[in-house]
C-alpha cells in the first residue's frame, strides 16, 4: 500500500523550517520533518560550497574540480551522523552530485536491483523500496540536494507533491542562509564599532594608548607635556610595550602632524646599507646605484624621524647621526652637496644605552643628544590593571579582522592574565588574543582555551600554577606586595582588585595569603 502523502504533512514541515532563520535549524526541520512526516527511513541534505577537505577527502579520485562540491549539512533518521563516506560529494558525480550538476530529480520504487544505488546488500538489509532526491535551486542558484529513501512505495503524485516541497525548501534555505551572511557582517560591523570606539571615546588617548595604571598614567602624562614640542624624545622600554605607538602619539598630536613620520629600523640593515637608508645616495656611488635617491632624512624633512632599536646602530654610523641630529645637515652617499633638513627626532630602544656607554659601544655624546626627554614604557606585567582592557581591544579588533563575535573573557582568563608575567609584553598579548579569537566559538574565553596556545604551553597542558585558585593567590599575593601590603584606601589592594576589602580578607584566609612577619631586628 501507497503511503499517503497528503498536502497537509508536507505544510506542518513548512510551518517548522520557516519558523526560523537559523540555517543549522532549518535544515535539521527539513529532514526531521520528512521522516516524522513522509515515513522516510531517513533524509538528508547537502549544500554547495567550497572544497575545503581535498587532501583528505574520499571522493578526491573522482572529483573533476576541487573549487566547490556538495557538503552533508543535514541527516535525520537512522543516519544522523554528518563525517561518513559521503560527507562530501563531487558536482557531477554519483547519482547525488548529478542531481545538482544537471539540476534533474531522481525518483524511484524499484531501489532494490536499480544500478545506480550500488551497494544492494545495503539496500536489502534495511528493505529499503523508495528513494526521491531532488536539487535544492532558488532562481537559478544551484544549493544544494534534497533525498530520501523510504521502505514504502511512494505514488506519482507524492513525487510531484515532494518536488514542489523542495522548491520551498530551497526558499527557506536561502533565506537562511542571507540572514546568516546579514549576521556574520552585522557582527564584524559591532566588533569594528567597538574596537573604533575605545580608540577614539572621549578623552582617550590616540591610536591604542589605553590604560590606567599608575606607570603607565605618568607615561601619558610625559606624552602629553612633550608632544606639543620639537624636543627630542627617547623612548626604553622591553621588546612589545609599544614604543613605537608612542612614537606615534607624539608625532600625531604635535605641530608636525601634518608632515610625514618616517620610520628606520637601525637593527634591520648593515652599516652600508643603513647609512644610505638614512641619507639616500647620488648616482653612481656604487655599483647598482643608477641615479639619485634621497634618504629617510630628506623624506621626514618638516615632519618627524622614528629611529627605532637605535642601540643597534653601529659605532662607524653613530657620529654621522650625531652631526644630522646636533646641525640638522649630511651628504648623500657618494656625493659632496650638503642637505640641510628639519626633522624631529624620537628614538627608541629596548637596550640600556647607558650600560652601552660604559661599554663604549655607544657614544656618549649622541646619548646625550637622544636623551633630551626620556620617556620609559613599563613592562605589561607592571600594568596588571591594563591588560583585561587590552585584550578587550585586540578581541574586538580580531573579530572584525575575521568577521567573528567579539569573545567575552571569563573573570578566570582575567585574573589568569593578571597573574601571567608577559615575557613579550604587549605584542604578545596581541598574538594570544589574535589565535583565541580564530579558535573561538562565540563564547566566554576560559584559561584552558587561551593558554594552550601560548608558547610554553603546548600540548594543552596548563601549568599547575595557572590552575584557577593558584592564579588567584599568585595574583592577590603580587598585588598585596606591590601595595605594602595595604588592603583599604586609594592605594589599597583592593581597589586595584576591584573588590570590597572584607572580601580580600576573606580570600586571603580562604587561600592561606598571610602577611610575612618581620625579623626580630632588637639587640641581645
Amino acid at each position: 500500500m501507497a503511503v499517503n502523502i497528503k498536502k497537509t504533512n508536507l505544510e506542518k514541515i513548512a510551518r517548522k523550517m520557516t519558523s526560523s532563520l537559523r540555517l543549522a535549524e532549518v535544515l535539521t526541520a527539513i529532514t526531521q520533518g520528512l521522516v516524522d512526516e513522509v515515513d522516510a527511513a531517513f533524509a538528508r541534505i547537502w549544500l554547495t560550497e567550497s572544497g575545503d577537505i581535498c587532501e583528505k577527502c574520499d571522493m578526491r579520485n573522482i572529483c573533476p574540480d576541487q573549487a566547490k562540491c556538495l557538503h552533508l549539512k543535514a541527516s535525520s533518521g537512522i543516519y544522523t551522523r554528518l563525517d561518513g563516506e559521503f560527507r562530501r560529494v563531487p558536482l557531477g558525480s554519483l547519482k547525488i552530485g548529478r542531481i545538482a550538476s544537471e539540476q534533474v530529480s531522481v525518483c524511484t520504487n524499484q531501489v532494490a536491483g536499480d544500478g545506480r544505488f550500488q551497494n544492494q546488500a545495503w539496500v536489502k538489509t534495511l528493505n529499503l523500496r523508495s528513494f526521491a532526491g531532488y536539487p535544492l535551486v532558488f532562481r537559478q542558484e544551484v544549493l544544494g540536494v534534497i533525498c530520501f529513501f523510504s521502505q514504502r512505495k511512494i505514488s506519482e503524485s507524492e513525487f510531484k507533491r515532494l518536488a514542489v516541497f523542495a522548491d520551498q525548501a530551497a526558499t527557506a534555505i536561502k533565506n537562511a542562509r542571507l540572514f546568516q551572511e546579514v549576521e556574520r557582517l552585522n557582527s564584524r560591523l559591532v566588533a569594528e564599532n567597538t574596537y573604533l570606539h575605545q580608540e577614539i571615546r572621549q578623552g582617550r588617548n590616540p591610536g591604542e594608548m589605553i590604560g590606567k595604571s599608575e606607570g603607565f598614567g605618568k607615561v601619558l602624562s610625559l606624552v602629553k607635556k612633550v608632544a606639543g614640542t620639537d624636543a627630542t624624545v627617547l623612548i626604553t622600554g622591553e621588546t612589545g610595550t609599544g614604543k613605537e605607538l608612542i612614537a606615534h602619539a607624539l608625532h600625531s598630536t604635535g605641530p608636525r602632524k601634518n608632515h610625514p613620520l618616517v620610520r628606520v629600523n637601525c637593527a634591520a640593515l648593515p652599516g652600508a646599507l643603513i647609512e644610505n637608508e638614512l641619507f639616500g645616495h647620488e648616482a653612481g656611488a656604487y655599483t647598482g646605484a643608477a641615479g639619485a635617491r634621497p634618504g629617510r632624512f630628506e623624506i621626514a624633512d618638516q615632519g618627524t624621524l622614528f629611529l627605532d632599536e637605535i642601540g643597534e646602530l653601529k659605532p662607524e654610523l653613530q657620529s654621522k647621526l650625531l652631526r644630522a641630529i646636533q646641525e640638522g645637515t649630511f651628504e648623500r652617499v657618494g656625493g659632496t652637496k650638503t642637505i640641510r633638513v628639519d626633522v624631529r627626532i624620537i628614538a627608541a630602544t629596548n637596550a640600556d644605552l647607558q650600560k652601552a656607554v660604559a661599554r663604549r659601544e655607544f657614544r656618549q655624546d649622541l646619548f646625550f643628544r637622544l636623551n633630551v626627554f626620556p620617556i620609559h614604557l613599563p613592562p605589561l606585567r607592571e600594568r596588571a590593571e591594563d591588560i583585561t582592557e587590552l585584550a578587550m581591544l585586540f578581541a574586538a579588533r580580531y573579530a572584525a579582522k575575521y568577521g567573528k563575535p567579539v569573545p567575552a573573557l571569563s573573570p578566570a582568563l582575567r585574573r589568569a592574565f593578571a597573574a601571567y608575567d608577559w615575557p613579550g609584553n604587549i605584542r604578545e598579548l596581541e598574538n594570544v588574543m589574535e589565535r583565541a579569537v580564530i579558535v573561538s566559538e562565540g563564547e566566554g574565553l576560559l584559561p584552558d582555551d587561551v593558554f594552550p596556545l601560548m608558547p610554553g604551553h603546548g600540548d594543552g597542558e596548563i601549568d599547575e600554577g595557572i590552575t584557577l585558585k593558584g592564579v588567584e593567590r599568585s595574583h592577590i599575593l603580587k598585588m598585596l606586595e606591590r601595595r605594602n601590603w595595604v588592603i583599604e584606601g586609594p592605594r589599597g589592594a583592593a581597589r586595584v582588585l576591584d573588590i570590597h576589602p572584607a572580601t580580600l580578607r576573606s580570600r586571603m584566609k580562604k587561600l592561606g595569603i598571610k602577611r610575612p612577619v618581620p625579623e626580630y631586628a632588637g639587640t641581645g
